[in-house]
């Protein structure tokens, strides 16, 4: 038995069970980001023709990455497309996963855990694996869904070209993050206090009434998690539109902002623009996510 004075002091053992996700952290996470930020700050300078072994030399390329990205108007193109996706698919998103939650909270409700489970099974769905899956549904060429509309009579819609396009991304993302948001909300309402349900339903309060004036409202900081999330994912979209590109010619390799750096990084060879361009996307992200908390935070101390 170890004496007083040998037994490690008490107030070490916080930090070694802290040690291994803080090791994992700093590997997996603080050190790349660091380095992508060191590479953005780097270029390749050519001497003469680029021949032999010295003839290309990584230089100190100060802010020109950063002027570079912030000018290059495909960047600033797969921005707009990006936020006009955001646009039809977050409140779609959002708005069926807050119908879903509060069709699941009515008392004596049916089947509810398999409604559930159901639901939320498209989210165990790889990302690539849903994009491929609906890529193909999109395809009038071997698509069930065309070909029966074709022995109907009836043309379908166009949803790989033009402004579908954005109908079929939004629809992948819609089908797959619905019923992770509806989980949360859900989780919410449960948390709820009965009583509250109670009292309304003796003051002659429909389900639709509270569900309007009473779930809803306690439930909003549950929206604001899921929304924020939702916007966060929807700027960094990547894995959708780069598995529907081989199946339509309107989809361009810049198509978001990740696409274009994955081009820049990976096609064309310049991992120093491709790390600016990632770091601009990050600080845009941060900026808008915690602008977006500040005026939730706001109206909140301002409503309370």
């Amino acid at each position: 038995m170890a004496s007083p004075s040998t037994r490690p002091p008490r107030r070490l053992a916080p930090y070694g069970f802290l040690a291994p996700a803080t090791l994992l952290f700093a590997l997996f996470f603080a050190l790349p980001i660091g380095y992508a930020v060191y590479l953005s700050f780097r270029a390749v300078r050519v001497k003469g023709l680029g021949l032999g072994s010295h003839a290309r030399q990584e230089v100190w390329a100060g802010l020109s990455n950063y002027s570079s990205a912030l000018a290059d108007s495909e960047l600033l193109a797969g921005s707009g497309r990006v936020l006009l996706y955001g646009a039809l698919l977050v409140p779609t998103m959002l708005g069926l996963a807050l119908f879903f939650a509060l069709l699941l909270d009515v008392p004596r409700v049916r089947f509810s855990a398999f409604s559930r489970l159901v639901i939320f099974l498209p989210y165990a769905v790889p990302g690539i694996v849903a994009s491929l899956l609906w890529g193909f549904l999109y395809l009038p060429t071997v698509s069930p869904g065309y070909f029966l509309l074709t022995q109907a009579g009836m043309s379908g819609p166009d949803l790989l070209h033009g402004n579908g396009l954005y109908l079929a991304m939004a629809n992948i993302a819609v089908w797959g993050g619905t019923g992770f948001n509806m989980i949360v909300i859900y989780t919410s309402l449960r948390a709820l206090p009965v009583e509250v349900y109670e009292a309304a339903r003796l003051d002659g309060c429909s389900e639709l009434q509270i569900a309007l004036r009473i779930k809803i409202p306690m439930v909003a900081p549950s929206l604001v998690l899921t929304f924020f999330f939702s916007m966060i994912a929807t700027l960094q979209v990547f894995a959708e539109p780069m598995t529907l590109k081989p199946l339509t010619n309107s989809m361009t390799s810049t198509w978001s902002p990740l696409m274009k750096v994955y081009r820049d990084a990976f096609v064309n060879g310049n991992i120093f623009s491709a790390a600016a361009t990632s770091v601009v996307i990050a600080l845009a992200t941060l900026v808008l996510s915690f602008g977006f908390l500040k005026l939730v935070n706001k109206r909140a101390d301002g409503g309370s």
